[in-house]
């Protein structure tokens, strides 16, 4: 299974059009090689290199989403309404773009997608710890893209 984007490479610069200082929207992804069995998909977008002192474990989710079909092939900025959108670090329910703080150096933001054996019965209120909690054993296959983001 893969995932991508035409925005950016792996391990490239995610263009500022898809940060809060652009108009801070997703970036378009395409899915290719999801499982025959796959019933339905999920995506987080992670920040592991947030610092320490700002959230203790480093970690920030920008965009949590579960039960794309399956046969959905891409997510584009239109196409959450398919899904189910969870809550991120911030307590929203939307993409939130990579922010990082000014100086802090590059951070990386891994979109990892999962192929699941079945739809989740999780409210819009979950997040990333949740939504992991549920998938635990219904994974068949997972992959990731990771994008760079700096603000100087």
């Amino acid at each position: 299974m893969r995932i991508e984007t035409p925005a950016f490479r792996e391990d490239g610069w995610i263009p500022v059009e898809h940060t809060v200082d652009g108009d801070d929207s997703p970036p378009p992804l395409l899915f290719e090689g999801v499982p025959s069995e796959a019933v339905s998909l999920a995506l987080v977008v992670h920040d592991p290199d947030v610092p320490r002192d700002r959230r203790p474990d480093g970690n920030f989710d920008h965009w949590v989403v579960w039960n794309i079909p399956a046969a959905q092939h891409r997510l584009f900025r239109d196409d959450v309404n398919l899904a189910v959108v969870g809550r991120t670090t911030r307590g929203t329910n939307t993409w939130i773009g990579p922010a990082p703080p000014p100086g802090d150096g590059p951070h990386r933001y891994f979109f990892t997608l999962y192929a699941l054996d079945t739809m989740l019965d999780l409210s819009d209120s979950a997040g990333r710890p949740e939504l992991e909690a549920a998938m635990a054993g219904h994974v068949l296959e997972q992959a990731v893209l990771m994008g760079r983001f700096q603000r100087d």
